[in-house]
């Protein structure tokens, strides 16, 4: 086997190990696995040479390449259609938008029920329940804590001056300190 195949086997290697990666977040494998292949590559590739490489059909990477636009992580190189495309490498707003939209709203999901669940307890007549109240706060306090870090996590760019700087670090420490209290 020449290098070169050795080389293209290592790197379908990496495509596969990224299209699992973005599997286990809730993705399809196949869109880590282009997305991959077009981060790596020298060139950009036609959807014909992707599929080629991965060795799937044309309409499956048609689709993906469609996909994967509307999260502005490919980016076709000229404006016919069968241009060939490439990678968007700052895949960091992809990543905030998915946080924010899916991670941020379930923990927000979580913070209401729990209110909604110590205002039902605390209006409860009589003895208290089966359930503790002091619990419920405490989870509420954590559950809070947890939506400020990935808060800090989804607004993380590359600081531009030294006062976002100093402003994320008095955050993260203000949020270390709130997290030490909660033991």
């Amino acid at each position: 086997m020449v290098a070169s195949e050795r080389l293209e086997r290592r790197i379908l290697h990496v495509c596969d190990a990224t299209g699992t990666l973005v599997e286990y977040w809730g993705f399809k494998s196949i869109m880590g696995r282009v997305w991959t292949l077009l981060a790596l590559s020298n060139e950009p590739l036609a959807q014909t040479r992707i599929a080629e490489v991965l060795g799937v059909s044309r309409s499956l990477v048609s689709a993906t390449i469609t996909e994967l636009g509307t999260y502005g992580l490919v980016r076709a190189t000229e404006d016919h259609r069968n241009a060939p495309y490439e990678a968007v490498l700052d895949i960091w707003p992809a990543i905030t938008d998915t946080l924010r939209s899916r991670e941020w709203m379930l923990l927000e999901s979580t913070r209401l029920a729990l209110e909604a669940a110590i205002e039902e307890a605390e209006l409860s007549p009589g003895p208290p329940g089966a359930y503790s109240t002091k619990k419920m706060r405490l989870l509420l306090a954590m559950i809070g804590t947890i939506q400020r870090l990935l808060g800090l996590v989804i607004a993380i760019r590359k600081p531009d001056t030294l006062q976002n700087v100093t402003g994320w670090v008095k955050s993260v420490t203000a949020l270390i300190d709130t997290v030490r209290k909660l033991r």
